[in-house]
């Protein structure tokens, strides 16, 4: 609820998420780690959609800081980071997976590809513990 004196916007639950990961590119790194592996800065730089390196290196520490990902230095890569998902971060789940569900119905170019939301639509908590078991690896 707004309080038009002093625009306090606390309790808004739609403004508190958009607070926390309120961004196209914190969503897609979030996608990311969830459902395509990446874990390198790298990975996420190649991943198609053109983000630059200053708005990635911020959108990761911003993540970080609301303890949605966290980051650790790769023990065999020491120059690099491994960036994953915390379990605030995971817990996102559900919503992400309504969205694919709901994109897929209404965008005609949608790339979810038919095995996964078959699996989706068929079988919701058989996909989403398969997916909580490769963020686990």
């Amino acid at each position: 609820m707004v309080d038009k004196k002093t625009k306090n916007w606390a309790g808004c639950p739609i403004r508190f998420g958009m607070s926390q990961f309120g961004d196209k590119w914190s969503f897609l790194i979030i996608r990311d780690l969830m459902f395509k592996g990446r874990r390198y800065y790298n990975e996420f730089l190649e991943a198609g959609e053109g983000i630059s390196t200053n708005i990635l290196a911020s959108r990761l520490a911003d993540l970080e800081h609301n303890g949605i990902i966290s980051k650790r230095q790769d023990t065999e890569k020491r120059s690099k980071n491994i960036y994953r998902l915390t379990e605030k971060g995971i817990e996102l789940m559900p919503m992400m997976l309504a969205m694919i569900d709901w994109a897929e119905k209404y965008d005609d170019q949608t790339e979810v590809p038919a095995e996964f939301i078959n699996k989706l639509r068929d079988s919701p908590e058989k996909l989403r513990q398969e997916l909580l078991n490769q963020l686990e690896d």
